[in-house]
């Protein structure tokens, strides 16, 4: 097996994006395990970055954009 140190999300949909974000939350929130919170807002805080606005407008790009109900 090929070793890789990062992981391209290049073909993952909106809302699958969306539902792994809603799902550490509610992990994190559900466990008290910080660590599920602080990758959700790693997560959020790259892409944020590289889609060029702030998390709270990434957010409501992904739950606006999305089938999914939002939890968030």
């Amino acid at each position: 097996m090929k070793e890789f140190d990062k992981i391209s999300i290049q073909e993952m949909s909106k809302e699958d994006m969306l539902m792994i974000i809603q799902a550490l939350e509610y992990t994190g929130t559900k466990t008290k395990i910080k660590d599920f919170i602080n990758l959700k807002n790693s997560i959020v805080k790259e892409l944020s970055c590289l889609a060029e606005t702030t998390e709270e407008e990434f957010l409501e790009y992904l739950s606006n954009n999305s089938s999914a109900e939002s939890i968030l």
